[in-house]
């Protein structure tokens, strides 16, 4: 016993917006045997460009009923039958939340004639209700308005049934709980059984290939699917859903490896669904010089990730306090710290007393701050070694690189990483792990 249903809404989400119009067909199984449609009241201001679109205004909705008035009759036609919709999602979405508000829990099993639609007649380059509807010369007298959409997407369902010999898809995809009924309409459910059980980092691209997204996991298959399965109400995530169409994936070594991944790819790309993570970069570095003169001083600059820094910041004001504080804490002149200014050149003996202090401040940073190579070890698809080694100097993340073999030595592993930018996250994370596990560490041959 199947509900086939269309709505047209105010908008995108069901968090922030409402439902305007309704269409249930009662479909059982052979005919459709039944049937509600009413124009509902939203509650909110319909905008003119769902006018435009549906025909739907706001005097039309005036006198109609708002959901909570049907909320009873709509819970009774949906919640003992299958809920049948084109982008099923969507429309689930909507009525879930709305029913929920009024006290009812629906827990109906859902088809998505999308993705019935992929099964059964695979290789079409769209497959909208518009698109199928005309591959199929079916009529919709009333395109975007809840029973013109319900009524074509019942007989595209009728259609699916005919071709689907036995209806096998139809079966499969009800059976229990189908995790590609939740991916997002324009993707094909074959992007996600590619992807391996094993840790790594995903990118959701659009449909010219744009990356919307970049996420990490310790097994992608699961992360992925996980991702779809919650379907939320909110804005962000049904407009991420209804532009991905397509999945990449890179194999990492562990977890801490896909975090480390992640991070940089974000910064990288700076994808548009990717918000929490675009943390605060380190923009400055403290770095030291010898003047013309002799005199060895400190220097604040922007941060190249060429060069090994003393310290970074992400500001300059919190370059120079951290940079007085070395100052006191090792006995220097703050007027000569800093080479900000022309100063009078000291004598001989005070130039190497201020000389030897500065590099006393250098031997103590880049010995509180050491350089390694961090080593992970993983499996690749084909279970062959996978190895990720990751350079810190003087305390910064200065590059990675994923390597089929392991390298014998600090300095052949250097060789052969690429240098990425400075990257506060990063760095953290690789010192925490040299602390907690010592024995992957490469050491420099001093």
């Amino acid at each position: 016993m199947y509900a086939i249903v269309d709505i047209e809404t105010t908008g995108g989400s069901a968090a922030a917006h409402g439902i305007t119009e309704i269409a249930i067909l009662l479909h059982d199984g052979n005919t459709v045997e039944g049937k509600f449609v009413s124009l509902i009241n939203p509650g909110v201001f319909i905008p003119a460009h769902i006018t435009a679109l549906t025909g739907i205004s706001n005097s039309m909705v005036a006198s109609a009923p708002s959901f909570a008035q049907v909320a009873d009759q709509i819970y009774n036609l949906l919640h003992d039958r299958v809920f049948v919709a084109h982008n099923v999602n969507f429309d689930y979405s909507f009525l879930f939340h709305a029913l929920q508000d009024n006290g009812y829990a629906l827990t109906a099993r859902k088809l998505c004639t999308v993705r019935y639609a992929r099964k059964v007649v695979p290789g079409l380059p769209r497959y909208g209700l518009g698109s199928l509807t005309r591959y199929f010369s079916i009529q919709n007298n009333a395109r975007h308005r809840a029973a013109g959409d319900a009524e074509a997407t019942a007989a595209l369902f009728d259609i699916l049934r005919s071709i689907d010999t036995g209806h096998q898809h139809l079966r499969t995809m009800l059976h229990g709980r189908n995790s590609h009924m939740y991916l997002p309409t324009h993707l094909d459910s074959a992007q996600l059984d590619r992807l391996p059980y094993l840790p790594g980092i995903y990118y959701f691209k659009s449909e010219t290939g744009q990356v919307l997204y970049v996420g990490k996991a310790k097994n992608l298959r699961r992360r992925v699917a996980q991702h779809f399965s919650n379907n939320t109400p909110g804005q962000r995530k049904q407009d991420m859903l209804t532009s991905i169409y397509q999945i990449d994936y890179t194999v990492c070594a562990n977890e801490t490896h896909a975090s480390v991944l992640e991070e940089l790819e974000i910064k990288r790309l700076w994808p548009r669904f990717n918000r929490s993570q675009k943390r605060p970069e380190f923009h400055y570095g403290l770095y030291t010089i010898t003047d013309q003169r002799g005199l060895k001083r400190a220097v604040l600059n922007r941060h190249k990730h060429t060069l090994p820094a003393l310290a970074v910041f992400k500001s300059v004001g919190e370059g120079y306090r951290v940079g007085r504080q070395l100052a006191s804490r090792f006995n220097i002149n703050p007027d000569w710290f800093f080479a900000t200014a022309q100063v009078n050149l000291p004598e001989d003996t005070v130039l190497q007393h201020h000389n030897a202090a500065m590099h006393q401040l250098e031997t103590e940073i880049n010995t509180q701050f050491p350089s390694f190579v961090l080593v992970h070890q993983g499996k690749t698809e084909q279970a062959d070694d996978l190895f990720a080694l990751y350079w810190v100097e003087h305390g910064e993340a200065k590059g990675n690189i994923i390597s089929a073999t392991r390298p014998e030595n600090y300095a052949s592993a250097v060789q052969q990483i690429c240098i990425h930018k400075p990257n506060a996250f990063v760095t953290h994370l690789l010192l925490a792990e040299a602390l907690a596990q010592p024995e992957l560490l490469l050491l420099p041959e001093n």
